[in-house]
């Protein structure tokens, strides 16, 4: 069974061969704040054959992170810096927010070493 198959028939047979393709890049964030890991992260599939964009469930990524998660959700207080509103910000969070856990998820995938195009 395959990890992920593109339109244009491109097949990733693991997470880390998704990440690892230098045509896959990480665009956004679409937070889903009733169940984090309902979110989505949205890809580019840019290649010379394919342009598409489509999006993957978060939580299939969330056991990269080792890291703490936090039980209170800031989103929407003073204390929120609002990045996870911005589809596409890939920023960390530095606040204590059970979401903020998302954001260090996202710099992993976004830092993931990508192969050389062959």
């Amino acid at each position: 069974m395959s990890f992920k198959t593109c339109n244009c028939g491109q097949v990733w047979n693991s997470r880390e061969s998704f990440l690892s393709d230098s045509a896959v890049r990480l665009l956004g964030y679409q937070v889903d704040f009733e169940v984090l890991r309902e979110g989505f992260f949205l890809f580019n599939h840019h290649s010379s054959q394919c342009q598409t964009t489509f999006s993957l469930q978060a939580g299939i990524f969330f056991d990269f992170y080792k890291g703490p998660v936090f039980k209170e959700r800031l989103a929407g207080t003073e204390h929120c810096e609002g990045h996870c509103l911005r589809q596409d910000d890939l920023e960390r969070c530095p606040q204590k927010c059970e979401c903020a856990f998302v954001r260090e998820v996202i710099r992993i995938i976004d830092e993931w070493p990508k192969q050389s195009a062959a």
